[in-house]
Order: C-alpha cells, then structure tokens, then sequence
C-alpha cells in the first residue's frame, strides 16, 4: 500500500509566512544600510549600530508584554494590528531627520514585529490539519529565513540605488499589502471560551503555563540552540578573509550558502517534525555539532568552505520549525504567552551568542574559536533537550501526539475542537 499523501497547509498559513517575510527583511536589512544611514543623520556607525540593538530590544520585550495586552483581543485583528503598526513604523523612519525618531520608530515595529510573530505560530498552529503542525511552522519561520537569503540584499540593493529610506519605504508598502491579504485571507481563530471567561481568567490560564518545568527546558533550549548558531555566524565574515584568504567580495556568496541552506534545513526539518518532535531536535543538534567540527576542519580550504557553510545553514535550520511546535505543544491551550516568550528566548540567544563569540576573538583564540564555543553551546542545549525527553510525560486526557513513541512523548499541541475558525459566533 502506498503512503496517504501528505495533508495539504491552507492558503493562510503562507499568507502568514509571506508577512514575515516582510517584517524579518526589516530585522536584517539595517547591517547593510548602516554607512549610508549614518552618514545622512550625522552620527558614527556605533552608534546608528544602536539602531539595531534597539530593534533587539523592541522583540525581548514586546513579544511577552504584547501578548498579554492582547489576550482577549481576535487574533485576525491583533496581526491585522501589528502589521498596520509595523508599515506606519516604517513610512515615518523613512522621513525622520533626527536619529532619536528613527529609533523610536526602530522600537515600535520591533514591538510590532513581535506581535505578529507570536499570534502568527499560535494561528498558524491552529489552522494547520493533524500530522502537519510542524510543517505550519516551517512556513512561519521559513518567511524569516527567506528574508535572511533574499530579503537583506534586496534590501541593500534598494538602499543602494535610491538611499536608505527608499527601503524603509518600500518595506513599508510590502507590509501594507501583507495586512490586506492578513485581513481578507486568514481566518479568525481563538479559544471558544475567550468571550466569556474575565481577563483575569484568561491570564491566569497563560501565566500557569509556566508552572510547567518542561516548558522552561524547552524554552532554555531554544536560547541554548539560538546562541550556539549565532555564535558563530556573527563571525563568519573574518573566517572568510582571515582563515580562508578569500576577498571581502567573496562575503556575501558565502553568507548566501548560509541562508540557502537555511531554507533547506527548515524544509527537511519541517516534514522529519511531524513524524517525530523530539527526534528532529536531538538529530538536528547532534548535526549542528558535526557541522561546526566540519567547518573547523574545512575553513584554512577555500574551495572547501561554502560547502562547509552551506551543511552549517542546512544543519542549523532544521531544527526550527520542531523547537516551535514543541513549545506550543507544551503550552497546552494557553499557547500565545508561550509563543511570545520563545520569541524572547529567540533574542537572547541572539545576544548570547554574539557575545560569546567576541569573547573568545578577545582572548586571542582566533576567528574559528566561535565555532568551538558553539560546540559547547550545543552540547548544552543537547543537554536540555535529553533532560526535556526525561521529564515529559502526557498530562492526564491527553493524547500522546501521532509519530512519537512512549519514550519520547510531548504534550499534545490542543485538539482542534478546542478551536472555532470563521463563522463562529465567538471565534476570533
């Protein structure tokens, strides 16, 4: 007998994707417009680097305080919301003169962006069929992936050609027609009980959540995985010049590898999820480890290290989609405070990681000493996830989830029952 083919993803699950798209090209493109951005406000490349920072700062604290102001809000009009935010964020740092205002501009549609990120995988979740909850969130952060391939240098080749704010502008219209198309094509979905149960209630339901000891190892192993890819991909430029003696244009094809194999992982990774969560995060790590040691081995070869990059994107991503699902499926049917604090776990390794990274440049270890420290950071987070598999056990009435054994078994993302899509009286 053949295999039943794979269920089908909705038309609004890549409407979500696609809008993503548009808010991660905006997280990444700033790297390449920094020169001519600070030359235009007047101020050193440090401090328009701050801009970034900013916009880093925005995500850690937006996503947890964002979700829970919004919590009895329709989820359709909260990334309806978010994205309007985001677009009006950008058209007026299109026209600040004053590095003040773009900053503020830069934190509130990193606010922005985070909402939407959160309620994005809570709703892509919920309008995903069974056996296909991981491949949902594939889409949601192969959008960001995508950005980070083909999002950044189009971003900079806009820059390039018209100044920075022709960028802005331009980020700005795109989200503007992904609001449209969030609107008129994601239907509206939130727990039955939303209209009736007191905010407080609703709260306290989220907040409970983080009673749960599983839920913090998950979110502790996305930091850990997060910090150990960024680790060393902050320092891959050097590794390029110094260690491989190619030329600074060799750059971008080299970061390119990256991103191409980053869409690869999210793809692999996405279809092996829904077979096995927690399968997929222990192989993927044990992979992300194989492939740093590799590009130890591999960087003094210049014919040798975009392969090695390309297996490192390939490697690192495909384990993304699986860390999402996991942390929703944990949530139980309080997912959107859950969904908005892994968006915060996310930003913390993004920070550890750097600084980890420059730490040991500092010391005098070398350029490829990054990827060594993020052997050890995966070591860690392949220890949180063997702790995860040790401690998650099925809670009482709950379905283990198809494809997964006794042995490796994680809550069950919430029946779809649970859920009312449009035409409810009380959906959202």
């Amino acid at each position: 007998m053949t295999a039943p083919a794979p269920a089908r993803l909705p038309l609004a699950v890549y409407v979500l994707g696609a809008t993503i798209f548009c808010l991660g090209t905006s997280e990444f493109m700033l790297a390449g417009l920094l020169p001519d951005l600070a030359r235009d406000l007047g101020v050193g490349l440090p401090t328009a680097g701050g801009l970034i920072s900013g916009f880093a700062i925005g995500m850690l604290v937006g996503a947890p305080v964002m979700a829970l102001l919004t919590l009895r809000l329709p989820r359709r009009t909260t990334l309806v919301a978010a994205a309007l935010v985001f677009a009006v964020a950008h058209l007026a740092g299109a026209v600040a003169d004053d590095y003040v205002l773009l900053m503020v501009s830069r934190v509130v549609a990193a606010v922005a962006c985070a909402t939407y990120w959160a309620v994005a995988a809570v709703t892509a979740l919920a309008l995903s069929p069974a056996g296909a909850t991981a491949r949902a969130m594939a889409v949601v952060v192969g959008g960001l992936t995508v950005a980070n391939v083909a999002g950044v240098p189009l971003g900079t080749l806009v820059g390039s050609a018209g100044g920075w704010r022709l960028t802005f502008v331009a980020v700005g219209a795109l989200t503007l027609v992904a609001a449209v198309a969030t609107a008129w094509l994601v239907p509206e979905t939130r727990a039955r009980d939303v209209d009736t149960t007191p905010y407080g209630a609703v709260l306290r339901r989220e907040l409970r959540t983080f009673r749960r000891l599983p839920l913090w190892v998950a979110l502790g192993t996305t930091a850990a995985f997060q910090a150990t890819v960024f680790c060393t991909f902050s320092y891959l430029a050097p590794v390029v010049t110094d260690v491989a003696g190619l030329s600074e244009s060799a750059v971008p094809g080299v970061l390119l590898a990256f991103g191409v194999g980053s869409v690869v992982g999210v793809v692999l990774g996405g279809r092996y999820a829904d077979r096995d969560l927690m399968g997929n995060v222990l192989v993927s790590l044990v992979a992300l480890a194989g492939s740093l040691v590799l590009l130890v081995a591999l960087a003094p070869l210049p014919g040798a290290l975009v392969p090695a990059v390309f297996v490192f994107g390939v490697a690192a991503f495909s384990i993304a989609s699986a860390i999402n699902a996991r942390v929703l499926g944990l949530a139980g049917d309080a997912p959107t405070l859950a969904s908005a604090v892994n968006v915060s776990a996310f930003n913390v390794g993004n920070a550890v990681g750097p600084a980890v990274g420059g730490a040991v440049i500092a010391s005098g270890a070398g350029y490829l000493a990054p990827a060594w420290a993020s052997v050890g950071l995966a070591v860690v987070a392949l220890g949180l996830a063997l702790v995860s598999r040790r401690i998650e056990r099925p809670e009482p009435g709950r379905p283990e989830k198809p494809g997964q054994s006794e042995s490796a078994a994680v809550p069950a993302v919430p029946p779809t029952p649970t859920l009312c899509t449009s035409g409810c009286a009380d959906a959202s």
